[in-house]
């Protein structure tokens, strides 16, 4: 093996393991031997952080596994390490039937990756499961993936939910969440090194500081975190309806930074299946809420993930949920057919639903999702709007490409824009054409937001 090493790092599924992904680099970066590439077909050493929540999910996982542990016994790899929620699940099936694969770690061992992976160079495979769940710190290692303007911020792991269908906290274990402290230490690093916008992160945002203040302190931690002079959006993911009180929603309605973009994912409208999946909430419920934000926030964007198909849900409690969607006219929403995992509770529960009853519901929700969407979206031609210019477009290097306080990095759609201007700057857009969830526009004038900086966080 030559002396210097060539790592890639395929990172899939969700923000949070992203950020994970984004340590695993930043951590074996700080190795001198160690350079990074994008390209595995180029390294000697391949690291796939894999997830494992959904059937989908999981297929991708082997697909990648499989495909990367090909490239290494045909020689272009020498090593290949599996890490994160797939790894965590079916840890002893991959070491056991993929002779290929060096090293199997679970979601709790990115800390523990650099001598790992000193133990993989050494000719050793390595099964390790130490902990579940990585709790970073201010000053971990890390390298952004992301345009360099927005990172995400992770600030809680684990879960204290049990929802039936979901394997989450199995793989990733109970609640557990930074200090308030070492979060805003790490944002202002971030905004030093030039990020605009902050994306918050964790199972479900809406519980952070519960295990540590004895309460949710999700409004204690953003009104440090706009405090920021450099962060200009902040966007917050994965909130429970539930636990969504009133001193959030006056935050959000009186906080300029805070975008007015409320990701909830209700999963059913079912009071019966809600308490079947165990979202203790009821239907009711979710509709007042949503309501209430609506009222207080009419620019108020929402977006929401459901499941169809869950076990026993009939076929008038499906279209209960259709006419919901339709009524409420979300901006944006996840549609997912019911995954039954192995594991869960949900797994042996009766009235198990056919698959082609299942794939008919779920394509009929994200039809009516489609056009929702488009017709919210027509509305918005010809009205000015903030755009934060992500870069040059990859579908026409002619145009740049941004996004509005209403679009979500990587999830929602984007604004095609005609005119100058550089990554990290907010400028103004008209809306001209719409095309599904993106727009085109062209720039009318430009805010001044500071320097974009590089990408890189370096261990203290």
């Amino acid at each position: 093996m030559s002396k210097l090493l060539k790592l890639a790092v395929v990172s899939l599924g969700c923000g949070k393991n992203l950020v994970d992904s984004e340590h695993y680099m930043g951590i074996l970066a700080g190795e001198t031997d160690v350079r990074l590439t994008e390209r595995p077909e180029e390294a000697d050493v391949a690291l796939v952080n894999t997830c494992g929540f959904i059937e989908q999910a999981k297929k991708e996982s082997v697909e990648t596994i499989l495909s990367l542990a090909e490239m290494k016994k045909s020689g272009q790899l020498k090593k290949l390490i599996v890490s994160g929620c797939f790894a965590q699940r079916y840890r002893e099936e991959l070491l056991k039937e993929i002779a290929e694969i060096d090293a199997v770690i679970g979601t709790g061992d990115v800390a523990s990756v650099s001598r790992i992976f000193r133990e993989v160079l050494d000719d050793r495979r390595v099964g390790s499961f130490e902990q579940k769940g990585f709790l970073p710190e201010a000053d971990t290692a890390r390298i952004l993936t992301t345009p360099s303007h927005l990172a995400y911020l992770k600030i809680a792991e684990g879960c204290d939910r049990k929802c039936t269908y979901c394997i989450i906290p199995d793989l990733r274990g109970e609640l557990k969440s930074r200090k308030i402290e070492d979060i805003v230490a790490e944002a202002n690093r971030l905004a030093k090194n030039g990020v605009k916008e902050l994306n918050i992160l964790a199972q479900e945002t809406t519980e952070y500081g519960r295990d540590l203040y004895g309460k949710p302190s999700l409004a204690t931690l953003l009104r440090q975190l706009v405090k920021i002079p450099d962060i200009t959006w902040i966007r917050i993911y994965y909130l429970y309806p539930g636990s969504f009180d009133r001193e959030l929603l006056e935050l959000y309605r009186d906080e300029k930074k805070i975008c007015k973009y409320f990701d909830f994912p209700i999963q059913h409208i079912s009071s019966r299946i809600l308490q079947k999946m165990g979202r203790q909430t009821t239907g009711p419920a979710i509709r007042e809420k949503l309501a209430e934000i609506r009222r207080e926030i009419p620019a108020a964007v929402f977006r929401t993930s459901v499941i169809t198909g869950f076990p026993g849900e009939t076929e008038q409690e499906f279209l209960k949920l259709k006419t919901f969607l339709k009524e409420f006219q979300f901006d944006y929403a996840g549609i997912f057919r019911y995954s039954r995992e192995e594991g869960t509770p949900a797994y042996d529960m009766e009235d198990q639903i056919p698959e082609d009853v299942k794939e008919r519901r779920e394509t009929e929700l994200a039809n009516l999702q489609r056009e929702i969407a488009a017709q919210r979206n027509k509305k918005r031609l010809g009205r000015p709007v903030a755009v934060l210019i992500d870069g040059v477009s990859a579908e026409d290097p002619e145009l740049l490409e941004g996004r509005t306080m209403s679009q979500a990095w990587d999830i929602d759609g984007k604004v095609f824009v005609s005119g100058d201007a550089k990554p990290g700057e907010i400028v103004t857009v008209i809306p001209e054409q719409n095309f599904d969830y993106d727009f085109t526009g062209k720039i009318v004038e430009k805010k001044k937001t500071g320097r974009t900086k590089r990408n890189i966080i370096k261990r203290r």
